[in-house]
């Protein structure tokens, strides 16, 4: 009976060994691939693409130059999710309800691809951003040209009618109110400032969440891990429901619907 279990536990533990190897495989092909990949997107596929809106916009308006900006980020964001294929599989999973109108899409933040994960978002869109992304070589400059926005680079009024303004013009924004990345940890709580600016101006808010990117990459590293990333948009949340709510009701409410959505969806990846 001793010898039966110690050849079932030496066979379960030469089956894990193997998982691990080819776990581990996985890991150095998808990165020795995404990062040349990902600097030969940056170096020359933006380069290219800022030719093709010179051209474009030579003798355009402002706002169409704008729109082919925003336009040429979501390009660029869908080809490096696709630097990543097959090793990283992304899905968007869209609400039956859909907004009617520009909306204000309020996505959980737990890696640096999040703002790629972006590109998936349907119609014309802005980000609001913090700081940093702005101080990036060539990407922060097309990113101001495309008219993001960060609430910590000016008065809130100020954002507040600038952003308003991208409503009525039917830019949709999106946004990471947590502020800051969670990684693996649990969601952070948020700010109220995109939630102030849904008041304002009575647009729908669409709750976005985003599951399995916890690793891709892990928080504090540049080493991507092979995995499921899936974006699932909520129903929108429209002025009816949320017009007599104070800021921070509608952000806690917001908030815990996408936790628990999270929390089924973390579920399920991980069976």
């Amino acid at each position: 009976m001793n010898q039966i279990l110690f050849m079932l536990l030496e066979h379960v533990q030469r089956l894990a060994a193997n998982l691990f190897m080819k776990e581990k495989l996985k890991i150095i092909v998808l990165n020795v691939q995404f990062w040349p990949l990902f600097f030969l997107v940056t170096l020359l596929g933006i380069p290219m693409l800022a030719l093709w809106i010179f051209v474009r916009t030579l003798f355009s308006s402002h706002r169409v130059r704008m729109r082919i900006f925003r336009r040429m980020i979501v390009c660029y964001g869908r080809m490096v999710l696709a630097c990543m294929f097959p090793w990283v599989r992304v899905f968007r999973e869209l609400s039956s309800e859909k907004p009617t109108q520009p909306a204000i899409y309020i996505c959980n933040h737990r890696s640096t691809s999040d703002p790629f994960l972006m590109a998936l978002l349907p119609g014309e869109f802005i980000q609001v951003v913090n700081i940093w992304p702005f101080k990036i070589p060539i990407l922060g400059w097309f990113a101001k040209w495309a008219g993001y926005l960060s609430v910590r680079e000016m008065p809130f009024d100020q954002f507040s009618k600038t952003a308003a303004d991208y409503l009525k013009q039917g830019i949709s924004m999106a946004a990471f109110p947590e502020g800051t990345r969670a990684g693996e940890g649990p969601m952070g709580p948020f700010h109220s400032s995109m939630f102030r600016v849904a008041l304002a101006t009575g647009v729908p808010v669409v709750p976005v969440c985003i599951s399995g990117n916890q690793r891709i990459p892990l928080k504090g590293s540049l080493r991507l891990n092979p995995g499921t990333i899936r974006v699932r948009f909520l129903p929108p949340i429209t002025a009816d429901t949320y017009r007599e709510w104070s800021p921070f009701t509608f952000k806690n409410h917001v908030h815990d619907l996408i936790k628990t959505e999270l929390k089924e969806m973390d579920a399920k990846r991980l069976f």
